[in-house]
């Protein structure tokens, strides 16, 4: 079948109103689920919308630099109109800076035979200036300990660096400093060479985050050891830029009762402590930690673990929210995720085999809500959601990795955040037949009926729906009949403009298409140029004008499993 004829047979299948269900190569799989009937109501806004999905990160710092990294940055700054934020890993580490899994290096701090300090910005100067080009903004984690300033620790003998697959976070470079001032005094050189190069306005717009995951080993000290290394940076950040964005403690996930204690025994020194740089109160302008899935095989399939990355929200949020100083500071989920390996593809562990195809996306969805839901239960601040997820450079085509791309193809995760940046104002209301409520999602995970519901936004003389029918287990089923009623369409607005944006086996999906082509390793250019064209956000059908009658319009669609649409409405 041709190109053409393939993608066609495609909108027959999902496109709107189609009587077809599903069906696997060996037959129709999973329940059936009843009709669905979601109602969005514009006139309720429930909150401002805010633009967390706009986060991004990965271990392996060099790859920023290369062809298909800087060539994804580019996509990252144009999928939304709010600048979008870079985390990444080694930016202070020792070597070559030659990139390998979980780890890379800029060598920008060693010391002479007497000691002294000299510094080599060139390869730090060529990720910050690859972010300068794409448009997007550092949020720049002060990590690694340099070679020279690592101390050495009587209880560990493992050498600087340790390869992967072995523990890449045993080695030297996560030890605590030789001399904590000297440690200060680098974090102020970086923040004036960066002020100095990029202007104090642009700088003056990002964040500095210390270290990353302290509570584990990827710090070989003790926490009073983490407070005194945060107190030394942050001391030096503001010495270089007074009115820098300074935070952490970018701890794991606080469902862990070890986790938690760490959030807690941090706030509290930076609540009622002093720092062990200069005496003074400690700052803190954003409270930063982790949550993670947990992916499994069940019954021969991958299985999400969505619960586990919202119960660390829910308990992370519970613990900010006892301290009202710190109750509306900004918090920084640097990582989100459905689970904590990017570098460890589905060769290594099976259950990562999410990553490729619509599982990925439609779980991000469903999360996304969630974390927004979270929010406001707590009455906290969330700034954003990052995604550890980024590119992985001479690796096989969808070989497993969590990333966003695969040798220059985008792959559907990157869809929804898309999908995202076209939604904007507040967050209105949404009610679903087949919603999974909070409570039993953060208990339990979407195990039993699949969750199928919708998350809104209203801007102006414009309305966005994202709708999607997400389960944990990654089994085939019917789609599932869905009508979504927009209701409190502006008063007077006879007609509005539907776009309807769909993820799934056949839209916006460039997985499926390189399946077809029977998975080639070694793709031809004219199969790379049809991989890139799949790859990006796409629609189920050309847009159309709805008649609005009582202030309501109403789409009836099929949602497959696994699937994504967003109704984009304008008038």
């Amino acid at each position: 079948m041709s190109v053409l004829g393939r993608r066609m047979r495609a909108m027959r299948i999902f496109g709107l109103g189609c009587l077809l269900p599903i069906v696997a190569a060996g037959g129709l799989m999973g329940q059936v689920q009843g009709p669905v009937a979601i109602t969005v109501d514009l006139a309720k806004p429930v909150g401002a919308y805010k633009p967390i999905y706009r986060w991004f990160g990965y271990d392996e710092a060099n790859y920023t630099t290369m062809r298909h990294g800087t060539e994804l940055l580019k996509e990252l700054h144009d999928l939304s109109p709010e600048p979008v934020y870079i985390r990444a890993h080694h930016l202070l580490t020792s070597g070559d800076g030659v990139a390998e899994l979980k780890f890379s290096s800029t060598n920008v701090y060693s010391e002479d035979a007497a000691g002294k300090p000299v510094y080599d910005f060139r390869i730090f100067d060529g990720i910050f200036d690859a972010y300068e080009a794409a448009g997007v903004r550092p949020m720049v984690e002060l990590g690694f300990m340099p070679r020279d300033l690592a101390a050495d620790l009587p209880n560990r003998h493992e050498p600087y660096q340790v390869h992967y697959p072995k523990s890449t976070v045993s080695g030297k470079s996560n030890n605590p400093p030789k001399d904590y001032a000297k440690w200060g005094e680098l974090v102020r050189v970086v923040t004036a060479h960066l002020v100095e190069r990029y202007g104090k306005d642009e700088v003056s717009r990002w964040y500095f985050e210390v270290w990353n995951e302290p509570d584990i080993d990827y710090w070989h000290g003790a926490p009073e050891d983490y407070w005194k290394l945060y107190d030394y940076a942050v001391a030096g950040v503001r010495a270089a830029l007074p009115g820098a964005w300074v935070g952490g403690p970018a701890s794991t996930s606080p469902r862990s009762e070890k986790a938690r204690l760490f959030l807690k025994n941090f706030l509290d020194h930076v609540n009622t402590g002093k720092s062990a740089a200069n005496g003074k109160a400690v700052p803190l302008d954003f409270i930063s930690f982790h949550a993670k899935g947990s992916p499994k095989i069940v019954e021969g399939r991958v299985t999400m673990g969505i619960q586990t990355e919202l119960e660390d929200v829910d308990k992370g949020f519970a613990l900010i929210a006892q301290y009202p100083r710190f109750k509306r500071l900004p918090i920084i989920l640097s990582e989100a995720d459905p689970e904590g390996c990017a570098a460890c593809s589905s060769k290594v562990n099976p259950a990562n085999n999410y990553r490729n195809g619509t599982l990925y996306p439609a779980y991000t969805a469903a999360a996304l809500k969630s974390l927004f839901e979270l929010q406001d239960r707590h009455q906290v601040n969330l700034l954003s959601m990052l995604s550890w997820s980024f590119e992985f450079e001479d690796k096989d085509y969808f070989e497993g990795f969590r990333s966003l791309a695969t040798n220059g193809i985008d792959k559907p995760v990157l869809n929804i955040f898309r999908m995202y940046g076209l939604m904007a104002g507040n967050r209105v209301a949404t009610t679903s037949t087949g919603q999974v409520p909070l409570d039993a999602m953060v208990g339990g995970g979407v195990r039993q009926a699949a969750d199928i519901d919708a998350f809104a936004t209203r801007g102006d003389r414009e309305a966005a729906v994202m709708v999607w029918n997400y389960h944990d287990s990654d089994a085939a089923a019917e789609a599932t009949p869905t009508t979504i009623t927009v209701a409190g369409v502006s008063a007077g607005v006879r007609r509005v403009l539907l776009e309807h944006y769909r993820i799934d086996e056949t839209h916006s999906n460039a997985y499926t298409v390189w399946k077809g082509m029977g998975s080639p390793q070694h793709p031809t250019a004219e199969q790379v140029a049809e991989l890139q064209a799949a790859g990006q956000l796409g629609l189920v059908s050309s847009p159309e004008w709805l008649d609005v009658k009582d202030g309501q319009v109403a789409v009836s669609t099929r949602m497959p499993r696994q699937g994504i649409s967003l109704l984009r409405l304008k008038w």
